[in-house]
């Protein structure tokens, strides 16, 4: 768990505001991988969005990603933790699997598909797609922090 401890003695200095998130990698048993086309801006990403003051992080990409896609999914595990700079967006990114429903789309999101993870590559900046093909190594969680443009190198 990441927590963020303000010193109250520094005066002049304020504490830095974030937003929490949460997403779902959902992966089918033939490898595909769950996407979104946002409405808002017509770009490709996983579906998620801000996690409520009283959920779980775990409930609110149950909530997210059923919300977006049609998709109910059970909840693996925490695959990453990522930090858009500029935003102040941190989210939290868990590998999910299928657990029913049928792919619709909603207010958020103006299409749904099962991509390959090559599919992802082609259709995602790099900054979304990195979190799909992340949660596929099995070597999480990954820590990554980016502009909202490109990733920060990793020191």
């Amino acid at each position: 768990m990441l927590l963020y401890m303000s010193n109250s003695a520094n005066e002049g200095q304020s504490t830095p505001l974030h937003s929490v998130s949460v997403a779902g990698v959902v992966v089918r048993d033939d490898g595909r991988l769950l996407a979104i086309r946002r409405a808002d801006n017509g770009t490709w990403e996983l579906p998620g969005g801000v996690l409520e003051l009283e959920e779980t992080p775990e409930a609110g990409v149950r909530r997210e990603v059923w919300e977006e896609t049609g998709i109910h999914v059970e909840v693996d595990e925490l695959t990453g933790v990522y930090k858009n700079t500029t935003r102040g967006i941190v989210a939290l990114v868990f590998r999910c699997k299928p657990a029913g429903g049928e792919e619709r789309t909603s207010s958020e999101s103006t299409a749904v598909e099962w991509l390959t993870p090559d599919e992802v590559s082609a259709y995602m900046s790099e900054v979304y797609s990195i979190r799909l093909l992340d949660a596929l190594d099995g070597a999480g969680p990954h820590v990554r922090s980016h502009d909202g443009k490109r990733l920060t190198p990793a020191r």
